[in-house]
């Protein structure tokens, strides 16, 4: 049998890190999180510069430039937990990575859209059109449903794979006819010339930003994790009661004006404590619901290999009580 000591030292060896520098039966290493620039994972942020818990010393927010490099950071033992889609964290688990929810960001209500360039007015339009999408699984669900919402095929369009990093350069650059992306990228194309063809609402209680965390590491860190989501309701208040003050804070990572910033967060619904309970809870909790009805379509789509087993997809455990 492992000693403890034993024990704490083979942890920090699975989570790739130097068990002689960082990790004593006292003291473990912090819990990392990966997120891209998204207006629902910000808040965690916002939280951060305030100075809010949890410290440095307990966590660190790894920023990444898009959710595909949030996925590779998980998989490669880089991270403990993502902000991730609820289709991405579905991809992962269908891929072998054990990942629970515990905390809903945000629902899609709107925020991720199809936009095109003047002149393509309606979705026939984008008949031999080049359309760009990231390589993730939140754009291929929203490429698949404008299809079928267009009638027309996959083939019936040029498909121009581009990372979110890369959406703005390929509008400029006309690399692109039409584009499957989301704010803060989407508020500035639409300040310019894009037409909005498809959005999220076409598609209510499928697009839902969860916080991920790895199955095994739940106890590990629920300290932690729970000062962690407190923070972000704490934030989430502060955003809801002094918009203009949150918006001044948040815009430099949005790379948007404190105006914009408040316009990216129109189309994104953010659950409170509340209705996080009611999204996370079992074994009959919204979010669980709606990960059933994803994962049917997504084996139908081919986004998944198989209909998956969704014990410990979710946790309400880490919530608070109150703010």
């Amino acid at each position: 049998m492992l000693t403890r000591r034993q024990f704490i030292t083979a942890l920090c060896a699975f989570a790739g890190i130097p068990a002689v520098l960082t990790c004593t039966s006292k003291n473990i290493p912090p819990l990392t999180i990966a997120s891209h620039v998204w207006p629902g994972y910000e808040l965690m942020f916002l939280a951060r510069k305030e100075g809010w818990p949890p410290t440095p010393q307990e966590l660190t927010l790894v920023e990444t430039d898009s959710a595909t490099a949030s996925l590779n950071a998980l998989f490669e033992g880089k991270v403990i937990g993502a902000a991730l889609t609820l289709d991405e964290m579905l991809r992962a688990r269908d891929q072998g990575l054990s990942l629970t929810a515990v905390l809903v960001f945000d629902v899609s209500a709107g925020a991720d859209m199809l936009l095109a360039k003047p002149g393509i007015e309606t979705l026939t339009d984008l008949m031999g059109k080049r359309v760009g999408v990231e390589q993730s699984a939140v754009g291929a669900l929203m490429l698949e449903k404008a299809l079928q919402a267009s009638h027309l095929s996959a083939s019936d369009i040029i498909k121009v794979p581009a990372r979110i990093d890369e959406h703005v350069s390929a509008w400029q650059e006309d690399r692109v006819d039409a584009l499957i992306t989301y704010a803060p990228v989407a508020t500035q194309l639409l300040e310019k010339d894009a037409n909005r063809l498809f959005d999220s609402r076409d598609i209510p209680d499928t697009i839902f930003d969860v916080l991920a965390i790895k199955s095994e590491f739940l106890q590990t860190y629920a300290e932690t994790l729970g000062k962690l989501i407190g923070s972000h309701f704490k934030a989430r208040d502060h955003l809801i009661h002094n918009p203009q003050d949150a918006s001044y804070r948040l815009a430099s990572r949005l790379g948007l004006l404190g105006p914009e910033v408040l316009a990216s967060y129109q189309g994104l619904e953010l659950p409170d404590i509340k209705n996080n309970r009611k999204f996370l809870a079992t074994p009959n909790g919204d979010l669980l619901t709606a990960a059933k009805n994803l994962s049917s379509l997504m084996v139908s789509a081919g986004f998944l290999s198989q209909q998956l087993s969704l014990d410990n997809l979710v946790s309400a455990e880490f919530l608070p009580e109150d703010i």
